[in-house]
């Protein structure tokens, strides 16, 4: 989409500098992004997100509206317009004022919900008159998540207008989100058409080498005492769940379990709340009757049913104490208790249940006390290594004032994570408090040495100066509205010439719009709210420093396992899912690039961990190594072009890959011979002993008769069960790569591709631990979006299909195959495509059949499909990574 017919005041803007490598990339391939008049864009700290933005829109040529999350980086899209695109010079095109639109509207997410409520009850209509009457023809969505409610409602209204251009940008999809705002986001902005890669800025010199670390900590005995308590009284409910007589009949008289065959809609609705139904009866020790499952179209063996754990127990329950608690008002006295239990115990807040754990649980650990000794710990290692080069930031979200009068030597008294408290404890602890500074909204201590530059940096503002009860060496300034921003200045100032060495801040005041190129140590000890924030700063310490040419970059993250639970707990739940947002180099090892926590190497299962030092000493190591993470990068970078998605899918079975390879299937033959060889060892000399008449009567040729069939009897079913795990777990990886190979060939074929010229084919993988990847080699962002999503949905446990294709070989099945597998939705909209995709299926796969699954006979068929994946419903899912190949 050139600019040809642009209004003359847009033709006017032109970009003053030269692009980089990068951005010229991306650039060549807008026309192709654009032709559906729908752009995503991810763009990382350092990329020029917001120039590439504005070149984007003067591309386009027509009226635009850009939508900001606040009103700093609104003014940032003004300021870069001018500074960059017009010279410095005023342009008479731009608004700030969305009552009053130019050809160029900067404006807030805020701003456009104000208007939208002042529309009144015909507000979406009077939305549409008003990008009419304004003749705005393109939207700009600058880091549309984490927004109110209320904004999401004008966005989408927004949005639904047509014949709109849209174009998201964001330097951090919302990963640390709830799955809930991470759909809304994509539903808002598409699917990610393209990214800046961060190895592309690393390349170019626009971002340093950089690395994040993970330190971890244990609960405090209070803390480990508090879980544990509440741990056991969930365990007690659940306990008591299963022997609840009263409850149990209720259960068993609920009419979808009384008369399947007559809820069959109520059912499929549904399949997970009758899932939970039956699990709980059945550990409940109630006998789930053949006849019941056969009116699902299962088997006597076709259904294994998991434990009734945390997850099916909020299943259950959700629904019938909270969701749909009207249903069964005849009941109260039977409910009421136990949603009085639910509460006491805290899995039951703002109407919903979590047995995981409940909101305060993860507060405590995100804001544990024993992070204070993780911050101290990796202060005092950087201040060792660095020695005055360093330039540590440590960010939190509250500043804890209380804390200012405390002194001494015993920590104890800290409790609560924020700006003064980790102040103290670093006084506290060593001399590693005297190089510290804290910069708030409203409070700022410094060292005594820096009070005079300090000063001379405000000039004569009248500044008051109070002493800080713990320190004769630090001076603490109350700050004043009217000079907030020079005080801000003059400590970062202070930081950027290393008159201070350790600075302390809030997220609020340091996360968004604050600068300082110097920081080479981030301490990210922020807890709440959104993550963006702190990935904003965490931006701020990954950018090159034009006055230290060698900076290396390290980002630490703070992480309280929860030591009841094996898979670490929330807190580090969440950290995993921060991760996704962040694309860096393996932690050790081979150097590859990636998204996501597995290039850092942690264990699967924490509850084997009994200690934590070992990882903790080893981070410490590896981030001393500056010029090694610099030659990691280097090496990572030339073995690599392009970041490509691909689809990740983890082995989730309780035996682990490596085991069951080691028994089953690394070497089958040699595995039988050992058996054989074993047998004949073991068997043989019986065999003669107790059959030597056999030996004189028949000879030599029965003696071998009678030898072969008692290995057989003794040995075949281990030999059996041993070429059925084969073919199982071999299956799945070859499986999906035929999966991929006829999703490629349909794609291609119904020309879906816009990058048909570049592509080489698909590119499989499987590694030691059973996880395997696919992707496709030579794709562009859209292409390998789209393959990937599609072949996700495949692979992925079965939600709700029109279409579904079951498996029909006899031996395929017998051996264990998966039997059920959903055509996306995308390619079954009509009976044609899915056809046309199913018949390339049995071209490649072949033994299948398709079914459309909005009939009767289909319902029950994905009943039966979405019944058979039950066991894997709270399993890990393949999912989707970033990686430089």
């Amino acid at each position: 989409m050139e600019k040809k017919t642009s209004p003359p005041l847009l033709s006017a803007l032109n970009f003053s500098l030269v692009w980089r490598d990068y951005q010229q990339r991306f650039l060549a391939h807008f026309k192709e992004h654009i032709t559906d008049n729908h752009l995503h864009v991810v763009a990382p700290p350092g990329s020029g997100k917001t120039i590439l933005g504005l070149e984007m829109l003067l591309r386009i040529g027509e009226p635009t509206l850009v939508l900001a999350p606040t009103l700093t980086i609104r003014n940032q899209w003004k300021n870069r317009l001018i500074t960059f695109f017009n010279q410095n010079r005023e342009y008479s095109g731009i608004s700030l004022d969305i009552k009053k639109p130019n050809l160029l509207t900067f404006s807030t997410y805020q701003s456009l919900f104000s208007l939208h409520k002042s529309f009144g009850e015909a507000a979406d209509q009077q939305l549409l008159a008003y990008v009419n009457q304004h003749n705005i023809k393109t939207l700009v969505l600058d880091e549309a998540h984490h927004l109110k409610n209320g904004w999401w409602k004008s966005l989408f209204a927004l949005k639904a207008i047509p014949n709109l251009t849209i174009i998201a940008l964001t330097a951090t999809p919302p990963y640390d989100s709830s799955a809930h705002e991470i759909e809304r986001y994509f539903k808002l902005c598409g699917p990610i058409d393209d990214e800046i890669a961060v190895p592309d800025l690393i390349k170019n010199g626009d971002l340093c080498p950089h690395q994040d670390y993970i330190y971890f900590s244990r609960p405090q005995e209070s803390e480990i005492r508090y879980i544990v308590a509440y741990r056991e009284k969930i365990m007690v409910f659940l306990n008591g769940i299963l022997e609840h007589r009263g409850f149990i009949e209720f259960i068993k008289n609920m009419p979808m379990f009384i008369d399947p065959q007559n809820h069959l809609e109520e059912i499929y609705k549904d399949p997970a709340f009758f899932s939970a139904i039956l699990i709980y009866l059945k550990d409940a020790g109630e006998v789930i009757h053949e006849a019941k499952l056969e009116l699902l179209g299962f088997g006597k063996d076709d259904v294994s049913f998991p434990s009734f754990g945390y997850e099916w127990a909020e299943v259950l329950l959700q629904k019938i104490v909270v969701d749909d608690r009207e249903s069964f008002a005849t009941r109260e006295t039977l409910l009421e208790p136990i949603e009085k239990n639910l509460r006491a115990i805290g899995v039951l807040e703002k109407n919903r249940i979590n047995f995981i754990g409940d909101a305060n649980l993860y507060r405590n650990l995100a804001s544990s006390p024993s992070k204070f000794e993780s911050i101290y710990a990796i202060l005092d290692e950087a201040s060792t290594s660095l020695q005055s080069d360093l330039k540590a930031v440590v960010l939190t979200d509250f500043i804890r004032k209380e804390y200012l009068t405390f002194k001494g030597k015993d920590t104890s008294g800290l409790s609560k994570i924020g700006v003064v408290s980790i102040f103290q404890y670093l006084l506290a602890k060593s001399q590693l408090g005297h190089q510290c500074a804290v910069l708030t909204g409203s409070l700022v201590i410094l060292p005594n040495a820096a009070i005079t530059y300090f000063k001379q940096c405000l000039g004569n503002e009248g500044l008051k100066l109070d002493g800080v009860v713990s320190s004769e060496a630090h001076q603490s300034i109350r700050v004043r509205s009217g000079i907030k921003n020079k005080m801000v200045a003059a400590v970062t100032k202070l930081f950027e010439e290393g008159k201070i060495r350790i600075l302390i801040g809030t997220k609020s005041l340091l996360g968004e719009g604050w600068d300082a190129p110097s920081i080479n140590t981030l301490v990210l000890a922020s807890c709440v709210g959104s993550f963006v924030s702190s990935n904003q700063m965490r931006g701020r310490a990954i950018r090159i420093d034009p006055n230290t040419k060698q900076k290396v970059g390290a980002i630490w993250h703070l992480v309280c396992l929860d030591p009841t639970v094996k898979d670490g707990g929330r807190d580090y739940a969440m950290m995993k899912q921060r991760f996704q947002a962040f694309t860096g180099v393996s932690l050790q090892g081979k150097p590859y690039i990636e998204n996501g926590i597995s290039r850092m190497q942690l264990p699967e299962k924490w509850d084997d961990v009994s200690d934590v030092s070992n990882m903790n000493n080893n981070m410490l190591y590896i981030a001393k190594a500056h010029y090694n993470l610099r030659q990691r990068w280097q090496t990572a970078i030339a073995n690599g072009e392009y970041l490509v998605q691909e689809l990740r899918v983890p082995f989730a079975r309780e035996t682990s890959f490596g085991k069951r390879n080691r028994l089953n299937a690394v070497n089958i033959v040699k595995y039988l011979l050992v058996q054989i060889i074993a047998g004949i060892g073991l068997f043989l000399p019986e065999a003669m002993v107790k059959n030597w008449t056999v030996l004189l009567r028949k000879g030599w040729l029965g003696m071998v008769y009678i030898i072969l069939a008692g290995i057989f009897l003794g040995f075949g079913p281990a030999t059996f069960k041993a070429l059925k795990t084969y073919f199982l777990f071999g299956n799945q990886f070859k499986r999906s790569r035929k999966i991929a190979s006829v999703l490629f060939n349909y794609l291609k074929a119904s020309g879906q591709f816009t990058s048909v010229d570049t592509i080489t084919g698909i590119v499989a993988n499987q590694k030691t631990n059973g996880t395997y990847s696919i992707y496709l080699d030579g794709a562009n962002q859209h292409d390998g979006s789209l393959f990937i999503s599609y072949l996700e949905t495949i692979i992925a446990p079965i939600d709700n299909p029109r279409y579904l294709i079951t498996v029909t070989s006899f031996f395929k099945r017998f051996l264990g195959y998966r039997n059920y597998y959903p055509v996306p939705q995308e390619i079954g909209r009509n009976k044609k495509e899915a056809s046309t995709f199913f018949k390339l299926w049995q071209q490649e796969i072949g033994g299948s059949k398709l079914w459309f699954t909005r009939t009767v006979g289909g319902r029950k068929l994905l009943l039966k499909a979405r019944f058979s994946h039950v066991r894997y419903l709270f399993e890990e899912k393949p999912e989707k990574t970033n990686a430089w190949k």
